[in-house]
């Protein structure tokens, strides 16, 4: 597979300046890609990467950039985005949409699939009256629950789980061994020991949503617990029962979610961060890593620490902290002054 000259520029979606017969078969980093490969430029930092790259064409922000002579620098708005596109045609003929069921799957009475365009792969399990969109792959040891709804375009990475009723919208992504609509955890303690309360709920994921590696999305006690258009979920995070995220929320790696709480639309929990059970978060609000957030949020912006606050305030008591030694030692002094003069 390769890409003439024009052809990449039309991919990118922009107008070439100059006219070349080049043509390029694939892709890679700048300290990586060889003459016949397209590199990009995502930060300046890698700037002397460039100065020194072997790539044959590379992708820059717009600005003054230098790269050796051979080699032909393209300006972009989003480096990183327009890579992406480069990525996504190199890597159609290996992510090539095959459809059928394999032998090795199986597919009970009463589901509703196509075999002609859907991708269903050895040691899937799809049970009674599950729904496949059209154009959805679904990898191999996955399994697909009773009466579950999953929309168009979807791909399901080996290993994942989709239990009982839960739905998926359009172009949703789930990586190797997520769960979606495992049992939220909720327990009653009766004569001393914890007993179960059932999970009798579903999880509603909409669509463009993807879920990470090994991340789990519990289902409600009772009605939904609902993922909205958009949001992207890393690997190894919790979201709780009945939790409600908006749009386009960003919940990043070994991050918690818990029961009931409510994000609005743009929200980002960062890595290794918390959200407390029945909080209602606003919109376009940041929590930054390493934090717990333990109160409604009301007003956008981005916290920190634990409990979390608004960040112009935690870094004052984190400086005022780090000075901590040094007041020690000059309250050390004063003491030590003060004793000697009542000591006259």
């Amino acid at each position: 597979m390769s890409l003439g000259w024009q052809q990449l520029h039309t991919l990118i979606g922009i107008a070439p300046t100059e006219d070349w017969e080049d043509v390029y078969t694939g892709i890679g980093s700048l300290n990586e890609a060889g003459p016949d490969e397209v590199s990009f430029l995502g930060n300046t930092r890698y700037q002397p990467q460039l100065a020194e790259t072997k790539a044959g064409a590379v992708l820059v922000p717009v600005g003054e950039f230098t790269a050796p002579g051979d080699c032909r620098l393209i300006p972009v708005a989003n480096p990183s985005a327009s890579f992406s596109k480069l990525i996504e045609f190199f890597q159609a003929e290996i992510n090539s949409f095959a459809p059928g069921v394999s032998l090795g799957a199986h597919v009970e009475e009463g589901a509703t699939l196509d075999p002609h365009f859907v991708q269903v792969s050895p040691g899937a399990v799809i049970e009674a009256g599950a729904q496949i969109g059209v154009g959805t792959v679904i990898g191999s040891g996955c399994l697909i629950g009773r009466d579950v709804k999953i929309g168009e375009d979807c791909h399901l990475h080996p290993g994942s789980v989709v239990r009982e009723r839960c739905t998926l919208g359009n172009r949703v992504i789930l990586q190797p061994g997520c769960v979606i609509g495992s049992d939220g955890y909720g327990f009653d303690l009766v004569d001393g020991r914890h007993q179960k309360v059932p999970q009798i709920g579903i999880v509603e994921i909409q669509d463009d949503v993807e879920v990470g590696a090994n991340s789990c999305v519990d289902r409600a006690r009772f009605g939904k617990t609902i993922i909205g258009e958009g949001t992207k979920i890393d690997n190894l995070v919790q979201v709780a029962h009945n939790v409600q995220t908006g749009k386009h929320c960003l919940l990043v790696a070994q991050s918690g979610v818990a029961g009931s709480a409510s994000l609005g639309n743009y929200v980002t929990i960062a890595a290794q961060s918390g959200v407390g059970g029945h909080l209602e978060v606003a919109d376009q609000t940041v929590v930054a890593a390493k934090s717990g957030l333990l109160k409604n949020v009301t007003k956008p912006g981005v916290y920190m620490g634990f409990p979390a606050r608004p960040m112009a305030i935690e870094q004052r008591k984190m400086a005022a902290l780090a000075r901590l030694p040094k007041l020690r030692e000059e309250l050390q002094e004063l003491k030590k002054k003060l004793e000697e003069r009542s000591g006259e």
